[in-house]
């Protein structure tokens, strides 16, 4: 047991997994001098290279979820992050245009709304290029849907979609340049008997 110098402590209650790879714990948390932990949770590391990575979860049920999908959940949900950002840098959203209840409100709503059509219009795009849509770059589209309003002003184009998936337009920077993928551990919930399947395989956080 290991405790704090505020009396907290904390106490390795049972050892699922201790390999040179992979780390898996139940733990309590106590406080004072109580006899039962407030808190029991599972502690996951998960070595990336010569990195040790740390995840808490409250699932304790290993057949609900298994260790190194913690890691891969984690790593998904960074994905909020980046609408945030997006909302905010790309749409306006870090500044708000009244002090108004009802137009703060307004404002959020619109942004939202809008953000969900510009991802509704990448997620086409994406389709029409067979492409995942992590290719498809936001900015761009948000950027040119100016040059399709003038376009489609003088009756050229009548598809957004058409329009950005076409093949004279690829300069616009639509679609992201590839990046080298960084392949770190795999995520199966049976690494084993999943070891040769790509979908498994599980991206280190930055």
């Amino acid at each position: 047991m290991t405790r704090s110098k505020k009396g907290a402590s904390i106490q390795v209650e049972q050892v699922f997994t201790n390999s040179f790879v992979l780390k898996y714990r139940l733990i309590g948390l106590w406080s004072g001098m109580k006899k039962t932990p407030f808190i029991t949770l599972g502690l996951i590391e998960v070595r990336s290279g010569k990195t040790w990575h740390y995840y808490f979860t409250s699932v304790l049920d290993q057949t609900l979820l298994t260790p190194y999908v913690v890691a891969d959940l984690y790593r998904r949900r960074w994905r909020i992050e980046d609408d945030f950002n997006t909302v905010k840098q790309l749409l306006g959203l870090s500044y708000l245009w009244t002090g108004s209840i009802n137009g703060i409100q307004l404002q959020i709503w619109r942004t939202w709304l809008f953000y969900a059509v510009l991802v509704d219009l990448g997620d086409a795009v994406a389709d029409e290029l067979s492409l995942p849509l992590a290719r498809i770059s936001f900015k761009i589209i948000y950027r040119d849907l100016y040059h399709f309003s003038v376009a489609y002003q003088k009756a050229l184009p009548s598809d957004p979609v058409k329009y950005f998936a076409a093949r004279e337009n690829q300069d616009l920077g639509i679609v992201k340049r590839k990046r080298k993928p960084n392949i770190k551990l795999i995520v199966a919930p049976f690494p084993e008997q999943q070891r040769g399947t790509p979908e498994f395989f599980f991206q280190a956080c930055p």
